[in-house]
């Protein structure tokens, strides 16, 4: 039985862990929409955009292994102050780029402290939520990715719009330091699991759960990244779709995420993950087929996108709440820290091969996306079959 101050606790943390996570996804995902607008400003082809965000992951899968040796010998609260320091200095010094060279060098340094703030922000919940609660957890704090879609990207597109596309980069910076003040004043210091045998080399490698935990996250986010930094450019020069309106586009999706997101939270504590798995891979294959694997969409932008939107956070609840039941208490910061490079190697991947197989036609459009849809199709079907073989061994 949970104390009603206890539970309390548990609320105003999951609520600061839920600010990371949307300073961190909205760091990420607003460089993305602002595409075409800095390749313009600094002479860059569009179909090189995917350079850009995946120097970020790359720099996050790089922290995210040099983490996993040492994140849980230090107090959680300490390590995570840290992180987000560097993160919004990354983020201010994208604000200051003179050029693609300089731009990539400001993502590297901001992905670099950025992957370890997320994955000690999961550490932290497993920590002091149970995991049969967990689910719903993780749909509050995933919220932070719709909040970031309905509010911070409209809000970025809107001030890059009106004043320049280093505007949003200043102001993430800003709510960055905002964060980390709040961090610093009201979370308390998470030192618990020092108390725990601290597993060492290689040792957590030797788990069959763990393995198939990065195969599963690597398929989910490879798939995705191939196609998530083309979106902008490929709705505004494939799809028509005006620019100024590419804000409402965000703030609608990031609503339909928002709410969705709590429901497939209780969801997953209710049915098991591989379930709400397969639910969101069937309709993912949907919007993908009919969305994007044609050089113009075969169906409403607002249904392709808000869908895509919509089956990714169904999906991303189910399959990282089945991976926050694997490590002990001790090993959770390595555990979540080497997940988290696996993502963000997964993703810069997924990024770098859409900008090598993408090509841009005379009036700006993006040619080969048919390419990339199969292969996000492709990773799409095999997930639910890594969760259920993973649920399996958990449930043991």
């Amino acid at each position: 039985m949970v104390s009603e101050k206890s539970n309390r606790s548990e609320k105003e943390i999951v609520y600061l862990i839920t600010a990371i996570q949307f300073i961190h996804v909205l760091d990420f995902m607003m460089v993305m929409p602002l595409g075409p607008d800095f390749a313009k400003a600094l002479g860059m082809e569009k179909s090189l955009l995917g350079f850009v965000g995946g120097s970020y992951t790359a720099a996050a899968a790089l922290s995210g292994f040099i983490g996993s040796q040492y994140l849980d010998r230090f107090d959680r609260k300490t390590a995570l102050l840290y992180a987000l320091l560097g993160m919004a200095i990354g983020t201010f010094l994208g604000g200051f780029a003179n050029s693609f060279a300089t731009l990539i060098m400001a993502r590297i340094i901001a992905g670099f402290f950025g992957g370890p703030s997320q994955s000690l922000a999961y550490s932290i919940i497993s920590d002091i939520i149970p995991a049969e609660r967990r689910g719903k957890a993780m749909g509050i704090i995933m919220g932070g990715f719709s909040i970031a879609s309905v509010l911070g990207v409209p809000a970025g597109l809107e001030l890059a719009r009106l004043g320049s596309w280093r505007m949003p980069f200043f102001a993430v910076g800003a709510l960055a330091l905002m964060v980390l003040y709040l961090i610093y004043k009201r979370l308390p210091s998470m030192i618990l699991h020092l108390n725990g045998e601290q597993s060492k080399g290689t040792a957590i490698f030797q788990n069959s759960k763990i393995w198939l935990s990065f195969a599963m996250i690597s398929a989910v986010f490879m798939g995705n990244f191939v196609l998530i930094p083309n979106l902008s450019a490929y709705l505004q020069f494939n799809a028509g779709y005006p620019r100024e309106k590419l804000g409402m586009l965000y703030l609608m999706g990031g609503i339909v995420s928002f709410f969705i997101l709590r429901i497939a939270g209780r969801a997953v504590d209710q049915f098991g993950s591989t379930l709400i798995t397969f639910f969101a891979t069937v309709l993912l294959q949907f919007i993908l087929f009919f969305g994007y694997f044609y050089e113009t969409p075969h169906i409403p932008v607002i249904v392709m996108f808000v869908g895509f939107m919509f089956a990714q956070s169904i999906r991303n609840v189910s399959t990282n709440t089945l991976s926050s039941k694997i490590p002990k208490p001790a090993e959770r910061a390595r555990f979540q820290s080497l997940q988290s490079a696996v993502t963000h190697l997964a993703c810069a991947i997924g990024a770098f091969l859409g900008a090598w197989l993408l090509k841009e036609g005379p009036h700006g459009e993006l040619i080969g996306i048919q390419k990339l849809t199969v292969f996000s199709m492709t990773l799409c079907l095999i997930v639910p079959a890594f969760s259920y073989f993973l649920e399996k061994k958990i449930v043991k």
